[in-house]
């Protein structure tokens, strides 16, 4: 039985309703909760908060801070110090509440003012891309979500990790000095892959590919998978072969047809010949062949 302490039913207040905090506000509101109030500006976040947060009050921040037992800060990464130092500044942060912020690349430092205050601060970061519509909230019940909150701070680690499984998601405890490699590797990964499958598609497309996306779903797919389950011995193709002559025709034709692909297929060839010879899935002397072709 899970023994994580859950926090009472609180009052929650959203700043603001973009894409993570319309969601979080959601899956909240699902454990339980009652979301008072959320702030939101653009066009597109006041289109969210009607859809995931229904009859929830739009206020300015410092009103959404005053009336909440839970603080969701849910800002861009650049903008959160400047607001914990504002709501702070405007009395709206007081000592016996939650302050919780979604960034990934901040740990629990940025809520020092906060914190100063009285309040309890953790950061949540939820380890899933976002749309801001409500397939998100079930998607939470899939995800793991980093917990950073002060070191020695038992109570502040207890009440995040009660807030995931709440939301029906996993909590991993991340340490402060790990949150900026933490979240290098899970923006390389995510980002850049999506990155990667659009220019893939493209290329597609200028080969005369009708429907790319739906090609490349099964193979990607079956790819992850694979290496999700199996790592490096999940490598195939050219690379991973040591078939230099076949690398050689790629670059070819990407210089010719899709310039814009060239230098990311050289990088990513590079490192996958790296990886194959580690493992021992491709000889030395074939990977020295693949990486003279990749630098010609």
């Amino acid at each position: 039985m899970d023994a994580t302490p859950r926090p009472a039913r609180l009052a929650v207040g959203v700043i603001s309703a973009g894409r993570v905090g319309s969601v979080l506000g959601a899956a909240l509101t699902r454990a339980g909760h009652v979301v008072g109030s959320v702030s939101a500006v653009s066009r597109a976040s006041l289109a969210r908060a009607e859809e995931l947060l229904p009859e929830v009050p739009v206020l300015p921040p410092p009103e959404v801070a005053a009336s909440a037992d839970l603080v969701l800060l849910a800002v861009p990464d650049d903008e959160l110090a400047g607001l914990v130092r504002g709501l702070v500044a405007t009395g709206s942060l007081r000592a016996g509440q939650i302050v919780v912020h979604t960034s990934g690349a901040q740990g629990i430092g940025v809520l020092a003012p906060a914190a100063e205050v009285g309040a309890l601060c953790v950061a949540l970061h939820p380890v899933m891309t976002f749309t801001g519509r409500a397939e998100d909230v079930e998607r939470m019940t899939a995800c793991s979500v980093g917990v950073t909150a002060a070191d020695g701070d038992e109570a502040a680690w207890n009440v995040g990790e009660a807030l995931v499984v709440e939301m029906a998601a996993e909590p991993v405890r991340i340490p402060e000095a790990a949150r900026p490699l933490y979240h290098a590797a899970l923006a390389h990964g995510a980002n850049h892959l999506i990155t990667l499958v659009a220019d893939c598609a493209d290329v597609l497309r200028s080969a005369g590919i009708a429907d790319a996306e739906r090609m490349l779903g099964p193979l990607l797919s079956a790819a992850l998978d694979n290496v999700l389950r199996h790592g490096d011995r999940a490598l195939t193709g050219p690379v991973a072969r040591g078939d230099a002559g076949t690398v050689a025709k790629h670059l070819r034709v990407l210089g010719e047809r899709a310039p814009g692909t060239l230098a990311a297929y050289r990088t990513l060839a590079r490192r996958t010949a790296d990886r194959a010879e580690a493992a021992g899935l491709l000889k030395p002397e074939a990977a020295t062949d693949v990486r003279t072709t990749l630098e010609d």
